[in-house]
């Protein structure tokens, strides 16, 4: 079976599914640059509402391709290259206008966590085990990598993480802040499809603006009068005023994205 990575449609919801089930999906270069197109492109459709990253089977992600980092970093410019683009493609998933969701079962392990760490919403199964070991093979993680696991879990995880070498449980990941929730293995897809469709019963543009203020606001520098403006575009949407009539009617809210 190819390598590769999979997108599925299902109404508003995407599902990117991360396929090389004969390595526990771990990815190799033409899977990261591949990750990073369809993102881009998943992006640009303005009628999603959620995008589902998983893996394949019972496995998220076992990190990066090992067997080809002896020709695809055979020196540091090759290296530079080839973690510039695993940078790009997490760029592309935390960047991403619609809400993501990651699924996890499994492993999800180096570049698997980086993916996970990218998404807004991590839920996994009790199986699940989070980290990074790569001390273990002599290299450090890439500083455009290492950042999306320092935003979400704060240097003294991310010190853990890495020095330590050991692979965390689903609940130790829950309680050190890395996952959303967890819950049994046979309940994920369950939780995944309420989560998904919870998000996508919502107005879409509110959404894209409750991610863009949440990054906004960890910048460090003040909003300007013309941002704290912009806060109320909302205002002038059909959708708002969908959703002040469904309350006022007491019926579900429908909404267009406009």
């Amino acid at each position: 079976m190819t390598p590769d990575i999979l997108c599925q449609r299902d109404g508003a919801i995407a599902t990117v599914t991360l396929f090389n089930p004969d390595k526990l999906n771990a990815l190799n270069a033409a899977m990261w640059r591949r990750l990073r197109e369809t993102m881009l492109a998943l992006a640009a459709d303005t009628e999603l509402r959620c995008v589902i990253l998983r893996g394949e089977g019972t496995a998220f992600a076992a990190g990066g391709d090992l067997e080809e980092f002896r020709t695809a970093r055979a020196n540091v410019d090759l290296a530079l290259a080839y973690h510039e683009a695993v940078g790009e493609a997490l760029a592309a998933i935390e960047a991403c206008p619609h809400p993501t969701v990651a699924a996890i079962l499994g492993p999800c392990v180096g570049g698997g966590l980086e993916i996970a760490c990218a998404c807004d919403l991590r839920i996994a199964g009790e199986s699940a085990r989070f980290g990074a070991p790569i001390m273990k093979l002599g290299f450090s993680m890439y500083p455009g990598e290492l950042a999306g696991l320092l935003r979400l879990a704060g240097p003294a995880v991310a010190k853990e993480v890495l020095l330590e070498g050991r692979l965390l449980t689903a609940a130790e990941a829950h309680a050190k802040g890395l996952l959303t929730r967890v819950v049994a293995d046979a309940e994920v897809e369950q939780e995944l499809h309420a989560t998904a469709h919870r998000i996508a019963s919502g107005a879409p543009l509110v959404a894209r603006w409750h991610k863009q203020w949440i990054a906004r606001l960890q910048e460090d520098r003040p909003l300007t009068l013309e941002e704290k403006r912009a806060s109320f575009d909302f205002l002038d949407t059909e959708d708002y005023a969908e959703g002040l009539a469904a309350f006022l009617a007491k019926r579900p809210p429908r909404f267009t994205g406009r």
